[in-house]
This record gives structure tokens, C-alpha cells and sequence, in this order.
């Protein structure tokens, strides 16, 4: 399996320089990044919202190394928050947030990544919009929900990511299935030990089905991240049969994948959210959709041997 060696490989600097130095990179990651500068993110959230779709932005960066670097993803969110208050996007266009570019890894990290990401929330609150706390590997979860917390009492519509693929989401989706809460449920995208993960694609899918009927009977307000069909049919049907409004749950996918199953979501009144990354550091949210495409994979490694 190749999904495995793809995570260990977006971590790594060496396979990062080959990856971004071959020619062919380019036009596959502009499927996937809505741009590396701001303008070009705004652009693709008028581009969408006009379509019917809203947005929740991610400016890439994780697992920064320094304080540094991690006042630089604070003040990137802040710019953000400030140009879409000024294009009044507010409204159709959230923020998606890494704990990790904001210093959570480093020493004192807990405490940094709250002191940092919270400017980053209250300028969000201010402008009309909110932000989702993105869910890393198995070791940053008890410290991003501790975050949560601390964030929601000030603004209770932060939201969460939770991934079923995780023994524990089950429970992290009881314990936030109140009133209030935004939970997107996503399958997962981390290189995780058997430890602590399901293993087998379908007890993962299992686990999601699990987890969604979770949120869904809860009082939350539940966000469906799957390009899977079949999860977006359970999803629907569940709905239907609780009797959630269309405004009471949302479907999330992302940018540049299933854009025709986006649009026919919208065409049927459910409302649908593109997640878009933007910024200069693309390579490890690129070799996490790679890892999760095999379509993608064949044709990525076929035209770079191609190329060499």
C-alpha cells in the first residue's frame, strides 16, 4: 500500500525538494491550492460562492519549528479574517486552523497555541465569521480539544474535526454533540499506529457511520467531510429520518475533488462548503490528497517518471 509510505513521505525535506522541483508538480498542485497569495484565494471564494457554495479557507503550514513561524500563521489568519470583513465574504467564508502553525509542537506549545489562535477567533467573531480547530495526528487531539473548550466558552460556534478513524471519536463525538457545537467528521489522513486507529478501510467507514449518527441525533450542528458516496447518502437519510432542516447540517469537500457532486448537493438545497488551502507551503496537504487518491497517485508518479 502506498497510502503509508505517502504520509511518512510528506514529512519528509528531502522527498519535498524532489517533489516540488519536478516539473509536473505544478499543474496538480493548482488542482488542489487555490493559490499561494491571498488574492488568489479570495478570487477562488467569489469564484464559489457565486456558484451557491461557501468556504472555509486554510492558509497551509503545520508543524512549525519555531515562535517565529508561529506568529507568522497568526498574523496570516488575521489578514485573512480582515480581507474577507473588507470583500464582505464574511458571511459565505470561514476559517479552517492548524494548532500546529500556530506553535502547539513546540515547548510550552499548549499554552502558545492558545495564546496565538486566540486573536485569530475573536477577529473572526468580530468580522461575522468563526473558525474550525483542523484535527492532526493522534498525539495533538487531547490538546486541541482542551483548546476548544477553552475557546468556546468566550465563542461557543468554534468548531472542531473529528476522525473516525480513531478509537476514541466515538466518545469525543458524545462529549460535543451538545447544543451549539460544529463538528466536521472527517475519515482521516494521518499515518496512525494500530494502537490507537482502525486499520481496515471499512471499519473505518464503519466508525464514521457510527460517529454520524452520533452527531446527527445530537443537538450540534454536524459537518459530513467525505467525498464518499455511500457517506453522503447515510448522511442524507439521516437527516431525513430525524428530521434535521437543510440549514441544521452541511456537507464539506475539497477544493478541486467531486466539484460535480458539490454543485448537484447545492442544485438539491443542502448547503455545501469547499474547504480551500492556500499559501506557499503546500507540500504536506498535497501528499495527503495524493496518499487518499490512487486516481491522482498514477497519474502523479507516471508523469514524473515521464518527466525524469
Amino acid at each position: 500500500m502506498l497510502g503509508p509510505v505517502l504520509l511518512a513521505a510528506s514529512r519528509s525535506a528531502a522527498i519535498r525538494r524532489l517533489v516540488s522541483a519536478a516539473p509536473v508538480t505544478r499543474p496538480m498542485v493548482d488542482r488542489f491550492i487555490a493559490g499561494e497569495r491571498l488574492t488568489e484565494s479570495l478570487g477562488s471564494v467569489r469564484s464559489l460562492t457565486a456558484r451557491g457554495l461557501d468556504v472555509t479557507l486554510d492558509h497551509l503550514g503545520e508543524d512549525v519549528t519555531d515562535r517565529v513561524e508561529a506568529l507568522r500563521s497568526r498574523d496570516a489568519y488575521l489578514a485573512l479574517t480582515e480581507a474577507l470583513a473588507a470583500e464582505g465574504l464574511a458571511g459565505r467564508a470561514e476559517m479552517s486552523v492548524k494548532l500546529s502553525a500556530f506553535g502547539q509542537a513546540l515547548p510550552g506549545g499548549h499554552d502558545l497555541a492558545l495564546a496565538n489562535v486566540t486573536p485569530v477567533v475573536e477577529a473572526a467573531a468580530a468580522a461575522g465569521t468563526t473558525v474550525t480547530l483542523d484535527m492532526e495526528d493522534h498525539t495533538t487531539v487531547d490538546s486541541t480539544v482542551a483548546i476548544l473548550g477553552e475557546l468556546r466558552t468566550r465563542f461557543p460556534q468554534t468548531g472542531a474535526v473529528f476522525q473516525s478513524y480513531l478509537f476514541r471519536t466515538e466518545d469525543d463525538c458524545r462529549a460535543l454533540a451538545g447544543e451549539g457545537s460544529r463538528v466536521r467528521l472527517v475519515k482521516g489522513a494521518y499515518n496512525e499506529p494500530a494502537s490507537v486507529a482502525y486499520q481496515d478501510k471499512r471499519e473505518v467507514d464503519r466508525s464514521y457511520v457510527r460517529c454520524l449518527k452520533i452527531l446527527m441525533a445530537g443537538e450540534g450542528y454536524p459537518m459530513i467531510g467525505s467525498h464518499d458516496p455511500r457517506m453522503v447518502a447515510i448522511a442524507q437519510d439521516l437527516a431525513h429520518r430525524l428530521g434535521r432542516k437543510l440549514d441544521e447540517y452541511e456537507f464539506q469537500m475539497l477544493y478541486g475533488i467531486r466539484v460535480a457532486e458539490q454543485e448537484r448537493l447545492v442544485a438539491e438545497g443542502h448547503r455545501m462548503r469547499v474547504y480551500v488551502p492556500y499559501g506557499t507551503d503546500w507540500y504536506g496537504y498535497f501528499m495527503r490528497r495524493l496518499a487518499e487518491r490512487p486516481a491522482n497517485l498514477t497519474f502523479f508518479l507516471r508523469s514524473l517518471v515521464g518527466r525524469r
